[in-house]
């Protein structure tokens, strides 16, 4: 198995290539699998999946981080955690999560300016800053420092305010932040402007964006993530709710579009 530091090694080089790289997410380990033998060179955790995994709306720090060193087993690939706000206000709280994710194995980490209060959802421009900063000096400061994700959250929370957005990707990246992501971008203009008014690598994730954007487009206008969130985890349950109405209906046609076994299962190793 390749070791957390080369893993890291080589997710800090896949952001240096001149053309974007993708990035899965997978829930579980037979997910992971799937996508790693399809030919990804990179993996990472979705808390929609793990929530849903789960049975629930959300997901606990516990029930994430457990999740992380799942997917770390699972290939040999490296994997970026989605850890929401760190689940903490307090900075110093927030990058406490950092290191417990690095400890589970991934070589990747974000950290959000969503509060996950309805009433007042995007940290406060200062607090969101000091927290991407504290996440930083623990990232550094560890043996395997992560790449270091930043989020502006404000397009999906209601505050569709993109000079504001852009104005926090910038203290972010000022912060010391490695990646910046300002998941909501729907066009590419939208991208290009974000692109455009920063020097770190940006991520794109495509669970909310125009369909029709190609990667080929995204590495034009100079993105260097591409993700898709949730994106898997809700198709692969849509089809399972499609698939189980039609049963409960005394209807079976979705057994015609089943893929073989082989197809499956040749993505897993033997069982002993």
């Amino acid at each position: 198995m390749i070791d957390q530091a080369t893993k890291a090694a080589q997710f800090r080089a896949l952001h240096e290539r001149p053309e974007p790289f993708l990035l899965p997410n997978p829930w579980d380990t037979g997910t992971a699998r799937l996508l790693a033998s399809l030919g990804f060179e990179a993996l990472a955790s979705t808390s929609l999946g793990v929530a849903a995994q789960n049975g629930n709306t959300g997901a606990s720090a516990r029930q994430i981080l457990d999740n992380c060193r799942e997917l770390c087993e699972a290939t040999a690939l490296p994997v970026n955690a989605d850890l929401e706000n760190c689940f903490a206000d307090d900075p110093a709280e927030a990058a406490k999560t950092i290191e417990l994710a690095v400890e589970a194995g991934v070589v990747g980490a974000s950290i959000e300016d969503f509060s996950g209060d309805p009433q007042a959802p995007i940290y406060e421009f200062e607090l969101a800053v000091d927290r991407v900063r504290a996440a930083v000096e623990v990232a550094r400061g560890l043996p395997v420092a992560p790449v270091l994700t930043a989020r502006a959250e404000n397009l999906l929370h209601g505050v569709n305010d993109l000079d504001d957005t852009i104005r926090r990707l910038q203290a972010f990246e000022e912060a010391g932040a490695d990646v910046l992501y300002a998941p909501g971008l729907r066009t590419l203009d939208e991208m290009r402007a974000v692109v455009s008014s920063v020097g770190k690598p940006v991520n794109v994730v495509m669970g909310f964006a125009d369909p029709s954007i190609t990667l080929e487009k995204l590495g034009e206008i100079g993105v260097r993530r591409v993700s898709i969130g949730g994106a898997l985890a809700r198709i692969a349950l849509q089809s399972f709710m499609e698939s189980a109405r039609q049963m409960r209906a005394g209807r079976f046609g979705f057994v015609a579009d089943l893929r073989p076994l082989p197809e499956i299962f040749g993505a897993f190793p033997r069982a002993d």
